[in-house]
């Protein structure tokens, strides 16, 4: 199988200088929600290519990313000024184990992101396998400023449509707002913050999913360990799954 295949931009969200959202029609082996796949361009004679998480669940087109502009970055600034009718290349396979057929059974899915690291969980929340598995699904999404909190359209339906399963808990950290925890979700997990506003607990029935700041990742993953939670691993199973972005 070729290394790429071409994609065809269809749309570009700017929601902040910083943040975008590509929308691109590609032909591409059937995913799975939560998995990524690499875009790449050409550039000083050069194929370059990055790996970015799949926003839009399997079942919709067209393919979405959403991603951050990296100072210096070889790639994002140059997929952030791509309009309608470029042309990028697009890897024919999606990979990555952040799916739900990696978690076992829990009764409350825990879905904990930070920046562009909710994208693999807006997938996975507009398939019906969440609804079908866990009796409580929480999705918490931790951004610097309010305007980073992306998606909140495609949130209101999901809790529109899922309103006696689903809890939404934004953080903003840089500045006050009157709807959003303040500070960093490790925190709010060690003094029980969240889980109030979540209605709902970090018990051995739970399940919690991680994406986004390796620092959050790894500050979260501790605060969880100290509530009695584990890793997960295939041939041990335990209670939180992690990928880290950059």
């Amino acid at each position: 199988m070729s290394q790429w295949v071409e994609g065809v931009v269809v749309g570009n969200i700017a929601w902040t200088g910083r943040l975008h959202s590509l929308q691109v029609a590609a032909d591409i082996a059937p995913f799975a929600a939560g998995q990524f796949i690499k875009l790449g361009a050409m550039i000083d004679g050069a194929e370059i290519g990055r790996p970015y998480s799949l926003v839009n669940p399997p079942h919709l087109t067209p393919l979405e990313f959403c991603f951050s502009v990296v100072a210096d970055g070889p790639l994002s600034g140059r997929l952030a000024a791509m309009r309608e009718g470029e042309r990028l290349l697009v890897a024919p396979r999606a990979n990555g184990f952040m799916v739900l057929a990696e978690v076992p059974a829990a009764r409350v899915l825990w879905l904990i992101a930070t920046g562009t690291g909710i994208g693999p969980f807006l997938a996975i929340l507009r398939t019906a396998e969440p609804w079908q598995r866990f009796e409580r699904v929480v999705l918490v999404h931790a951004a610097r400023m309010a305007d980073e909190l992306v998606y909140r359209n495609v949130i209101d339906g999901i809790a529109a449509a899922q309103r006696a399963q689903f809890a939404y808990v934004p953080f903003v950290s840089r500045e006050p707002t009157d709807f959003a925890l303040p500070g960093r979700i490790p925190q709010a997990i060690a003094d029980g913050a969240l889980e109030s506003r979540a209605g709902a607990v970090f018990d051995l029935q739970s399940h919690v999913m991680l994406c986004g700041n390796p620092q959050m990742v790894d500050d979260a993953q501790a605060a969880l360990i100290a509530r009695g939670l584990r890793k997960h691993r295939r041939r041990e199973p335990g209670h939180i799954t992690v990928e880290s972005y950059w």
